[in-house]
């Protein structure tokens, strides 16, 4: 994978990388099931987490020495990484996820940045905080967010179909960026290019895997590509 992420920044990609942990209070590896990803920890379990020395705290740094490794790589290669960790921390089906406020998942998030930028040194990951279009999206992006120290990018997945692209979902995340760049995390509908025209400072958008083929048309996906306003791969030589 690391191997492939190098070939394709040397060709102009944008290297995107997510990191779906497994729980460090549990075994590894894992699967997408409540032993794994979809797994819960415990209050005193969070909070062990979070309190440095604790051997759940350990596992994590253990777990991030790991992928560590490999992250180095890539630095070692000059590749620039939007490295997506800890996503959708509203959403709470995750075991990181759905705990608001300054001692729930954005201390988290503010732990893992700060263990992987300073100890660890990867001055080459470009921070995506990310978060998901649910009805408390405005509440949410206040209490989620880790504070600008800590992204370089604010993103939003949209999966609720019947309100889409909405502009008031667009205003929320302008708010929440700031002076910083957005982006539509994942999405299974893709934007259009007159959305993306009405809604200028998203900077990318990535379509979840194989959501993208059963929820759009070739024709739409062909017209979105060769929009003017859309820059696709053939249009990049490289970085």
């Amino acid at each position: 994978m690391i191997n492939e992420a190098a070939e394709q920044w040397r060709k102009g990609s944008l290297v995107n990388i997510m990191w779906h942990a497994c729980n460090p209070a549990l075994e590894q590896p894992c699967g997408w099931d409540k032993q794994g990803v979809l797994s819960k920890l415990s209050d005193q379990q969070w909070k062990e987490l979070l309190t440095d020395g604790t051997l759940i705290n350990t596992r994590w740094k253990s777990m991030m020495d790991e992928i560590a490794l490999y992250l180095s790589q890539l630095k070692e290669k000059n590749v620039e990484v939007l490295f997506r960790p800890l996503h959708e921390m509203n959403q709470g089906v995750f075991w990181w996820g759905g705990r608001p406020g300054a001692e729930g998942t954005r201390k988290l998030y503010q732990l893992t940045h700060d263990y992987l930028s300073k100890t660890k040194k990867l001055d080459n990951l470009i921070w995506v905080w990310d978060i998901q279009d649910f009805k408390t999206l405005e509440k949410d992006a206040v209490d989620y967010n880790p504070g600008e120290d800590y992204w370089d990018v604010a993103a939003l997945d949209i999966y609720d179909d019947k309100t889409g692209f909405s502009q008031e979902k667009y205003d929320i995340m302008v708010k929440a960026g700031g002076k910083k760049p957005i982006a539509i995390g994942e999405c299974q509908v893709f934007p259009t290019a007159q959305v993306m025209a009405k809604q200028p400072k998203w900077t990318f958008f990535m379509g979840w895997s194989e959501l993208v083929f059963s929820h759009n048309t070739p024709a739409q996906l062909n017209a979105l590509m060769k929009a003017d306003n859309i820059i696709s791969l053939d249009e990049m030589h490289g970085w």
